[in-house]
């Protein structure tokens, strides 16, 4: 009922709940306290108002946007509080008295200082922000970028001057239940006297010195720095923030290879949520100013997402254009018809091929190169695990990682296997004999959009917490805590050195100054991946080997997972094409129920699997496959398809990413230069015209 009650009122926890309940409540109670009327409860009712409204604030709640859409935002509440306390005054008799006008005319003129205030941080925040955001691009030697304002001034600017009438509510209420009027007054001169202050303190902030430059001289700056950094190969990315992970995965491989790159992004929000690199990233939000860049070096554009925005890079035909996905599946978006649009699609190996092939979306044969995947580099195979690697000292059991993919945009039940036989598969894997150890870990946009999905994680995740506590008291399973005390230890010192490495940007800092101050020290880039590279080694030293364990958030990454597992259960995802690297066993849902032989003639990625039913009764064949490697019927079977789905071990991905990318720029030269050769040929015909005519034959005219 609780959980329902908090979907309801849009609140995250029961917390929140509570706050919102009260906030509610607080508003009836200030009514009937101005009524009655009665001072203290009228004190009492505003203070539980006040602190259930800054706490959901403070908490983000969604209820507080979705009072705002019902005309009862944060402007409303507070005005309907200071009218209360006028009605209260009234009805305590102070009509007459000179401080019940004092506080009408104080609410009137604090209410009109709303607009000027709000005008101000709207155009401080207008003004100060940039036509093109950047990361590890020199501007600060090319561009007079102010400081920001304070945070203090603009960090939840409306919520800090509405509440700036405290003052004059405690002293008309003291002034009410007292006989003196002098406390109304200083109240009422606190309120106005900060609030005036307040909206001076910001005005010399639309200075033009405390102002970035105009956007036509910022995209001016940018694209020289572009002509004197000459990048080559793009990495073009447009989606929501909760998309970030798209761009995140080819970090790594555009620090790695041999061209060099650029990152353009087309929204603040991935920006902001982007992982950190030492590529220079451009965030052009606004598509007349990513034409007016100037991108004419670029030789190679890579796209991670079909979307909209990408035919503002599209229509450049100096550069060739290149699909790679943010995975390889067998999902329908593996073979878009939109592809098309790109002059070559890459693909990990020859499955890819096939897969467009078969789904006749016109796509051409020759158009499709096949690169490997560089990002499943850190992925071990069976017993290249390093030391601790599976978990920590104690009892040592198997480990079995269930990672599901989310429930898509339809309600197709082939989706995710968590409705269906979700609960299924982590009953019986947390009841197996001889035990395994649970590893689950969500895809990020589990619930997002089905209520239901939701739903089913939640109970799995109390299915694993409850199995984890079960184990935890059974004799059966020893651990060391002594060992794991010191691998806690050090996972705090480790995060300590990590955070002490400050690669994260001023968080006061605002985009401007963001894009100034904006370069990664790639030592400290360095030594921040070998500490995370630590990091990840002792959490898994840091509980027993035998512990069910949720993973959710950045760390463990999923191939991390990979590593610290024997086996995996997952949906018809890149997921399973990504596991596929490691050689180990793997089963995969089939929640549509299609039944075996359709599933694995449908979908490449599963012809090595064990074929899980939505009872997950076949889930003994992937346990016998972990006990007892040597008797494992699919292990062949694996190998071939590993080769199939992502090409040769020899040479490596990263290799054979590098000479697609060469290959590719040296097309789009040879077109480049054609087209200076044609227009070079056509200038010199025009102009041979004239002369030309005398030599024609009589009755021709030239053109």
């Amino acid at each position: 009922m609780i959980s329902t009650a908090i979907r309801v009122a849009r609140v995250g926890s029961a917390a929140e709940l509570a706050a919102a309940v009260l906030m509610m409540l607080g508003y009836p109670g200030l009514m009937a306290a101005a009524l009655v009327p009665s001072a203290p409860a009228f004190a009492a009712a505003a203070a539980v108002t006040y602190l259930a409204d800054l706490y959901l604030h403070r908490k983000g709640s969604r209820l507080i946007g979705l009072l705002g859409k019902v005309r009862a935002g944060l402007s409303t509440r507070f005005l309907v509080r200071e009218l209360l306390l006028i009605l209260l005054l009234a009805r305590l008799d102070l009509a007459e008295e000179p401080v019940f006008y004092a506080a009408i005319a104080c609410f009137t003129v604090f209410f009109g200082l709303q607009a000027p205030h709000g005008a101000l941080v709207t155009l401080i925040g207008k003004r100060r922000q940039m036509p093109v955001v950047t990361r590890n691009v020199d501007l600060a030697s090319r561009l007079r970028i102010p400081d920001a304002p304070p945070r203090s001034l603009l960090s939840r600017a409306t919520v800090k001057m509405l509440h700036l009438d405290l003052a004059a509510v405690v002293g008309l209420l003291v002034c009410a239940i007292g006989d003196s009027a002098a406390p109304g007054y200083a109240g009422i001169a606190v309120t106005l006297g900060l609030g005036g202050l307040y909206v001076v303190a910001l005005v010399p902030y639309l200075r033009a010195k405390r102002l970035p430059p105009k956007a036509d001289k910022v995209l001016g700056v940018v694209s020289a720095w572009l002509r004197e950094y000459r990048p080559q190969t793009v990495l073009y990315f447009s989606g929501s923030d909760d998309s970030a992970y798209q761009v995140n995965m080819w970090l790594e491989t555009m620090e790695q290879m041999e061209s060099r790159p650029l990152v353009i992004l087309r929204e603040r929000t991935v920006l902001e949520k982007m992982a950190p690199t030492s590529v220079p990233v451009v965030c052009v939000p606004g598509g007349v100013h990513l034409m007016n860049l100037d991108l004419s070096m670029v030789r190679v554009a890579l796209y991670c997402a079909n979307v909209g925005k990408n035919i503002h890079l599209l229509r450049v035909p100096t550069m060739k254009h290149v699909f790679i996905g943010h995975g390889d599946s067998d999902k329908a978006a593996s073979v878009n018809p939109f592809s098309k649009a790109y002059d070559e699609v890459w693909t990990a190996g020859r499955a890819g091929r096939d897969r467009y092939a078969i789904a006749d979306v016109g796509i051409r044969d020759e158009d499709i190169v096949e690169v490997g995947r560089p990002q499943l580099a850190p992925i071990r195979t069976e017993g290249d695990e390093p030391a601790g690697a599976r978990g920590g000292a104690g009892t040592y059991c198997p480990t079995v990682l269930y990672a599901p993919t989310w429930e898509g945009w339809d309600d197709n039940p082939g989706n995710t296997s968590l409705l269906l036989a979700g609960e299924n598969i982590v009953k019986k894997l947390v009841a197996a004999e001889p035990p395994v150890r649970v590893l689950y870990k969500p895809h990020p946009f589990t619930g997002t959009r089905s209520a239901k999905a939701g739903a089913a994680h939640r109970r799995i995740v109390a299915l694993i917490k409850k199995a984890a506590a079960q184990r935890a008291g059974d004799s059966r399973f020893t651990a060391d805590p002594a060992a794991q005390a010191r691998a806690k230890a050090e996972l705090t010192r480790l995060k300590a050195r990590l955070d002490g490495l400050s690669l994260a940007f001023d968080e006061r800092a605002d985009e401007a100054v963001t894009s100034r101050d904006g370069i990664v020290d790639v030592r400290k880039h360095e030594e921040a991946a070998r500490l995370r590279a630590e990091w990840n080694e002792t959490y898994w030293r840091s509980f027993p080997s035998f512990e069910h364990r949720v993973i959710t958030g950045t760390g463990p990454r999923l191939y991390d997972c990979f590593n610290a597992s024997e086996a995996m259960v997952s949906d018809i995802s890149s997921v399973v094409s990504d596991f596929i690297a490691s050689g180990k066993p793997y089963a995969v849902a089939d929640s549509a129920e299609l039944g075996a032989e359709e599933f694995r003639r449908q979908n490449t990625a599963v012809r090595a699997a064990v074929i899980l039913s939505n009872s997950a009764a076949e889930l003994d064949q992937l346990l016998d496959a972990v006990r007892d490697p040597a008797s494992d019927p699919l292990a062949k079977d694996r190998r071939e398809l590993k080769e199939y789905l992502l090409g040769p071990d020899e040479p490596t991905s990263i290799q054979r990413f590098d000479t697609a990318i060469t290959d590719l720029a040296l097309k789009s030269e040879a077109r480049n230069v054609g087209q200076e050769s044609h227009a070079a040929g056509a200038d010199g015909a025009v102009g041979a015209a004239p002369d030309d005519a005398a030599e024609l034959p009589k009755g021709v005219t030239a053109v």
